[in-house]
Formats: C-alpha cells, sequence, structure tokens
C-alpha cells in the first residue's frame, strides 16, 4: 500500500517542529493552518517576519532586543542607572517589567554557561556587561539568572569577576522555584524575590 507524501508539506511541519515547545502535532496545525490563509494574510505574515528578523538587534548597551541603537529602557532618563539586573534572556526582561517594582537598567546574557552544552564564558554577552562596569556610577549587579545548575553556576563565575571591582553583587530571592523559569512565574513572586535579593 502506498504511503501519502505531500512533500513541500512535509518540509513545513518539519520547520514549524524545529521551533521550541512545538511537538508534531502542534507543527502539524501550524501547517494546516498557513494552508488555509488568505494571499493577503499569508503576505502579511512573511513580511512580518522578514521585518523582525532585518530589523531587531541586540542593543549596543544591555543585549536586548531592540529595533533601534539602544533599547526603551537604555534610553530612559527616568532609570536608576546605579544599578543593572543581569538576566539569561529577553524574555525575562518583559517577566520583570511586568511588576513594575525594579527601576534600574538591565543586561541581558543571551544563556549561561554551561560546559555540556558546549557554551563558555565567550559566548554569552559577558564582556559587553564588563565594558559598562567602567561606570564609575554602578553600585550593585544584581544577579537574575534562573535558579537552575547552569544559572547559579553563571551567577557565581560572574560574581567573581565584579567582587573585586567593588560593586556590590546580589542574587534574586529564592521566591522563584529551583528549576523555573522567570518568564512564568507570577507577579507576586517576582516581587518576592526581587525585594529578597541577597548578596553573593
Amino acid at each position: 500500500m502506498a504511503s501519502y507524501h505531500v512533500v513541500p508539506l512535509e518540509r513545513l511541519i518539519e520547520q514549524f517542529e524545529k521551533m521550541p515547545g512545538i511537538g508534531h502535532k502542534s507543527a502539524q496545525r501550524l501547517a494546516y493552518y498557513v494552508l488555509n490563509m488568505k494571499d493577503g494574510e499569508l503576505k502579511a505574515l512573511t513580511s512580518t517576519l522578514e521585518e523582525a528578523h532585518e530589523k531587531i538587534h541586540y542593543c549596543s548597551v544591555c543585549c536586548n532586543l531592540t529595533d533601534q541603537e539602544l533599547c526603551p529602557v537604555c534610553q530612559s532618563t527616568t532609570r536608576d542607572r546605579s544599578v543593572i539586573c543581569v538576566v539569561e534572556d529577553p524574555r525575562d526582561v518583559f517577566a520583570l517589567e511586568r511588576i513594575n517594582e525594579f527601576n534600574g537598567l538591565y543586561h541581558v546574557l543571551h544563556g549561561t554557561i554551561s560546559p555540556l552544552s558546549g557554551v563558555g564564558p565567550d559566548d554569552l554577552c559577558i564582556k559587553e556587561l564588563l565594558n559598562r562596569l567602567s561606570d564609575t556610577n554602578i553600585r550593585e549587579i544584581i544577579m537574575a539568572t534562573n535558579p537552575t545548575i547552569e544559572g547559579e553556576a553563571t551567577a557565581m563565575y560572574l560574581s567573581r569577576l565584579i567582587k573585586p571591582l567593588g560593586i556590590r553583587v546580589t542574587r534574586l530571592a529564592y521566591g522563584i522555584p529551583v528549576g523555573g523559569d522567570l518568564e512564568y512565574a507570577d507577579e507576586v513572586t517576582l516581587t518576592r524575590a526581587m525585594e529578597g535579593r541577597r548578596e553573593l
């Protein structure tokens, strides 16, 4: 019995399966959804994807995502420029901004040190963070990496680099469960974690 194959459809499903959190069934649903889109909707989707890919890049200061030279946080004149909150991922910035409890600056590492995955310090935006520390106004660095083995190791590594510079290094309190991600934490948990940060 011959099996049913539509090669372009299979390729489309494979592309969706490459996305994080998308299994085979979800990839199939997305593929069929795209196939049923009207021409105008499909053009709008593809042009939006292209525009996002072309225009969004790292902020030249904090390495967060932006479509301008500086992200909105770095552009702001009302933020506390003496405190930098170090996070793993741009999604963590959105999570912390949601609670309206932190008025400092951010620095996005774009990952954590993970020797088993072949990710070392040079693969992260650590040099950019250290360059910012020449600013004498900076008095505190908050380590807000996720409470995982890699997140803890990255926080400790950065702490050992920063403390000799005479800058206070703190860690978010454990209102966030071990193994959890900032982007999934609720506002109360994030607020308690920010308020209860401790020195490293």
